[in-house]
């Protein structure tokens, strides 16, 4: 009976001394979406388009390549398509201004 009863106090106590923030999350900002985020739902329903019944297993964001008047989005995503897993690299060429999109390469990796 008495560690029910110091439970009980223990409990009570946290309850009353721990900030709720602590229970839930509001102490922690959002974290803004990544500017490639709209690029990587581009990268992967690209993947989708070439390979409709492959499963995305893993998505990487490898980096953007500046040019004059273009930017460049590089992704590398793992797939899993008819029991067999590869890499797809998927370059989105963009207008810097406009973002309208130029042109899309993919290429299968070489395992």
């Amino acid at each position: 009976m008495k560690k029910l009863f110091v439970s009980l106090m223990v409990i009570i106590f946290l309850s009353e001394y721990i900030p709720n923030q602590a229970f839930t999350g509001e102490a922690y900002a959002e974290r803004p979406e990544p500017a490639y985020a709209k690029w990587g739902r581009l990268a992967m329903e690209t993947a989708k388009e070439k390979y409709p019944k492959a499963k995305i297993l893993d998505y990487l964001h490898i980096g953007r390549e500046k040019k004059q008047t273009t930017n460049i989005e590089k992704f590398k995503l793992w797939i899993e398509d008819g029991g067999k897993e590869f890499g797809l690299y998927i370059d989105i060429e963009f207008d810097s201004k406009t973002e309208r999109v130029i042109r899309i390469n993919t290429r299968k990796s070489a395992n």
